[in-house]
């Protein structure tokens, strides 16, 4: 009988059990695994260095290839952990046309899709906007 995924784990040197642990780790971690740089711009307005990426970001490929093109995210591929971007295709012998799967570390983030509700959510208490608003209305009370 298999135990069950710990998500107690702190790490390891270990290659092997760094690679154990990204296989068997189910969908809602692999999910934050797959993160992104954020540009300059957005690391200020959101104080954070990365975020997870989700279909419909606009990326900017930094390495190999296909680096300073950029693109909206077509789909993401949890198992793999790789991720398509929309124009970025190869052109087979027989004509045909294949999506290109990138590692999110070779991409940065240049604009967040905001069209999610829960993700909004999570942006802003990260980002310190609710506390900032919150202490706006607190101010205006004591008035």
């Amino acid at each position: 009988m298999k135990k069950q995924f710990s998500t107690y784990w702190k790490g390891s040197s270990k290659a092997r059990k760094q690679r154990k642990y990204s296989f068997e780790a189910p969908q809602h971690l692999r999910q934050k695994m797959l993160s992104c740089h954020l540009s300059k711009d957005l690391r200020k307005k959101y104080s954070r260095r990365s975020f997870p990426v989700k279909k419909g970001d606009t990326v900017i490929v930094l390495a190999g290839e296909n680096r300073k093109k950029t693109g909206k995210i077509s789909f993401v591929n949890l198992k793999n952990f790789r991720v398509a971007i929309d124009g970025i295709q190869l052109t087979k012998k027989d004509g045909s046309k294949v999506n290109i799967l990138f590692s999110p570390s070779n991409l940065m983030i240049t604009e967040i899709n905001l069209d999610d509700k829960k993700r909004l959510d999570s942006v802003k208490k990260e980002s310190g906007q609710d506390k900032s608003e919150n202490k706006e209305i607190k101010g205006e009370n004591k008035k």
